[in-house]
């Protein structure tokens, strides 16, 4: 009987999952599909506590849907599934290309152990594939406004069809799967395939006639909440834009867009996988950043919620609460750690990526590199965001603050973002500001002119 192996990974759903048909196809109509996960230490280990268990619920939800022969085993991938092929007797595996750093040394990895069973790759997380978008003269974008244009110009594939049947094989041999520890309180949203599709129909039938006023006040329920969901493939991005195809309005626009920026920073990272850890732009190589007791304990402070700036504050608490954080306010916070409090953004990118239950890299990362000045930003170190001017903006009756921020519920809104002028103080519980705003911009500026002076 044909056996085909199919590799979940970034994909956990069944709908739009060219790779699915694949495996379909090349197991006949008297074959079998033996679905499979593997816990590849190298992932698993470096994982937050939250993206452990949001995938452990994707699986279980997989599982599932694929009448209980979702396959799950732990090791190498390039030892446990050369392995598994022998024990089903598979002809071929079939995945989505992963085209991450790690992801495409590991498949290579993959391909040479499985000798004559070949690796299929069909599709990808992403709308345009990474790599497939570039300028007229073949070479990559480094600024998003081309990008989108190019990228939009390009387009993308229909949704590939939901397979009405597909015969799993049964009775393979699993693996329990890795144990987490409790989340003490954090709250995640509900995982897999079905949430993914609930949320998307919730946000565009309720909220994306708003998006564009309302994306960047995180007081309101403007987002679409869907980050998770694409960073493990719940749904595919293709799906939201084919959904979005037939509606010309601004607030559609600036949702594509946003489907746009995350296939940009894939493409930065496809073409550049050392910008993963290291600066996009090599002059920064040279920037100067705090280190030390004093450097440690102001990031303690910032990554407890205790800086005494409140929106700053509240985002953080946000992100221990939820394993989630606004957009705009993960801007406001990564611009204070890197230019308020100096600190390497290489540092804030790794605490977010270890408390983000959508941590992915090349979004994570790039967009640390955009707020540090270090990546693909055309106008890039001098932008400093100002937090409290930041949170009078965009946070204006102090909702989203006060949510987060206990100590600061009875302060009027004109004082909320600036406490420290509150009539009566400081609420007790509540630090004053740790740094000041001005002087560290100064500092921040200064260090920017001798980078670029040399």
């Amino acid at each position: 009987m044909p056996t085909a192996l199919l590799w979940f990974r970034r994909d956990l759903r069944l709908a739009d999952h060219p790779a699915l048909l694949d495996a379909r196809e090349a197991a006949g109509p008297d074959g079998a599909v033996v679905p499979v996960f593997v816990f590849d230490p190298r992932l698993w280990g470096p994982s937050g506590l939250p993206r452990r268990q949001f995938l452990l619920d994707c699986l279980a939800d997989l599982g599932a849907q694929v009448d209980g022969a979702l396959v799950m085993r732990s090791g190498d991938p390039a030892r446990v599934l050369p392995d598994l092929v022998r024990e089903v007797g598979a002809g071929s595996v079939h995945v989505s290309a992963d085209t991450g750093p790690y992801g495409r040394e590991r498949d290579a990895a993959v391909e040479r152990a499985l000798g004559d069973v070949p690796l299929v790759r069909t599709g990808s997380p992403y709308a345009v594939t990474p790599g497939r978008v570039t300028k007229s003269d073949g070479t990559p974008f480094r600024v998003f406004s081309p990008f989108a244009r190019a990228w939009r110009e390009h387009g993308w594939r229909d949704p590939a069809p939901r397979p009405d049947a597909v015969p799993w094989s049964t009775g393979v041999r699993s693996e329990d799967p890795p144990e987490v520890p409790g989340l003490d309180g954090v709250r995640l949203p509900p995982a897999g395939e079905a949430a993914a599709s609930d949320a998307w129909r919730r946000f565009r039938a309720e909220r994306l006639e708003g998006y564009k006023s309302t994306r960047n006040t995180p007081g309101s329920d403007g987002t679409s909440r869907l980050s998770a969901y694409l960073k493990y493939g719940c749904v595919h991005p293709r799906t939201l834009l084919a959904d979005l195809e037939d509606l010309d309005s601004d607030s559609a626009d600036s949702f594509r867009n946003e489907l746009a920026w995350r296939d940009f920073y894939a493409d930065v990272l496809w073409h550049r996988p050392e910008s993963a850890r290291e600066p996009l732009d090599e002059r920064m190589h040279a920037m100067a950043y705090d280190t030390g007791p004093d450097a440690d304990e102001r990031f303690a402070a910032w990554a407890r919620g205790r800086t005494g700036y409140p929106i700053v504050d509240a985002g953080m608490r946000q992100l221990l609460g939820e394993a989630y954080v606004h957009n705009r306010v993960r801007m406001i916070i990564a611009s204070f750690l890197v230019k308020d409090l100096h600190v390497d953004w290489r540092r804030g990118a790794r605490y977010f990526m270890q408390h983000l239950v959508d941590g992915d890299l090349a979004s994570n990362n790039h967009g640390w590199q955009w707020v540090a000045g270090t990546g693909t930003d055309a106008s890039p170190y001098y932008r400093v965001f100002n937090p409290t001017r930041q949170g009078r903006e965009f946070d204006p009756d102090g909702d989203y603050v006060r949510r987060w921020v206990p100590e600061l519920r009875d302060v009027p809104a004109r004082h909320v973002h600036e406490p420290w002028l509150a009539p009566d103080g400081v609420p007790d519980g509540y630090p004053l500001p740790i740094v000041d705003h001005a002087e560290e911009r100064r500092v921040a500026l200064e260090r920017y002119e001798q980078v670029r002076d040399r």
